[in-house]
């Protein structure tokens, strides 16, 4: 099997940008390193269901809106499956048993956190509900974490979130990628003598996000955040996720 590797030196060390075929045979490294990525593409496709229907859960006309963690799931499963070609929902998947393991507690994580809004989504007379990508992601994120050696975080330079706050590692890598070409491959590197998995995805500002994120700068927006003045294509910040190498 063919694993195409691309290596450039990020602040002072090597980084692997991977990119597998669909099959997998790879070493426990690699397969770590894959299952990470993973693991973020799962997160990100939460955040895409909830930001496709921001105007159905913004909309303060209905009652019951639908959204129901059921639902979620099987939009999550739909575009986990556009950007990865991996079918959660067939048992035919080659994936390793912990890396599935793990896709599962997320999904879990992330209905649970639909879940416990859905008070909030199905109030009728209010629009804005600041249930939106950010919001699920980080609440999803804790919630899996806590429950697991694998840690994930949504992180970014200028965070509303405290508890966004990138860790010196984090900021390192988010400097470097806010002045670099966008990318939507992930940052992949092993610390600590190789018992330590840092990979970071980046996230980019879409046209939809400039509503609370974009000009004028310094405006307060919906949620009453000053907005920062951000353009479509900018780095907005990046998931990042850790994995020890004994974590199995």
């Amino acid at each position: 099997m063919l694993v195409h590797l691309k290596a450039f030196v990020l602040l002072g060390f090597t980084v692997i940008l991977l990119s597998y075929p669909q099959g997998w045979t790879q070493t426990p490294q690699r397969d770590t390193e894959r299952t990470a990525e993973l693991l973020a593409t799962l997160l990100d496709a939460g955040r895409v269901v909830v930001e496709q229907n921001q105007l159905l859960i913004n909309d303060p006309r209905k009652g019951d809106k639908g959204f129901s963690p059921e639902v979620f799931e099987r939009l999550v499963l739909d575009e986990f499956f556009r950007q990865s070609q991996i079918d959660l929902k067939s048992s035919a998947s080659s994936l390793p048993s912990y890396t599935r393991d793990l896709l599962s507690r997320l999904l879990q994580a992330s209905k649970e956190v639909v879940a416990d809004a859905q008070f909030v989504i199905n109030q009728r007379g209010i629009g804005y509900k600041n249930f939106i990508p950010a919001t699920f992601g980080s609440q999803a994120a804790r919630r899996f974490s806590k429950q697991s050696q694998v840690t994930i975080k949504q992180t970014t330079l200028d965070p509303r979130n405290l508890q966004n706050t990138p860790d010196m590692y984090e900021e390192t890598v988010l400097q470097r990628l806010a002045h670099q070409p966008a990318s939507t491959t992930p940052i992949v590197e092993w610390i600590d003598g190789g018992r330590l998995l840092r990979a970071m995805m980046p996230i980019y500002y879409s046209e939809d996000c400039l509503m609370c994120h974009g000009s004028p700068k310094g405006i307060l927006d919906i949620s009453g955040y000053p907005r920062e003045g951000a353009q479509a294509g900018d780095l907005a910040g990046a998931i990042s996720i850790q994995i020890p190498a004994d974590h199995r």
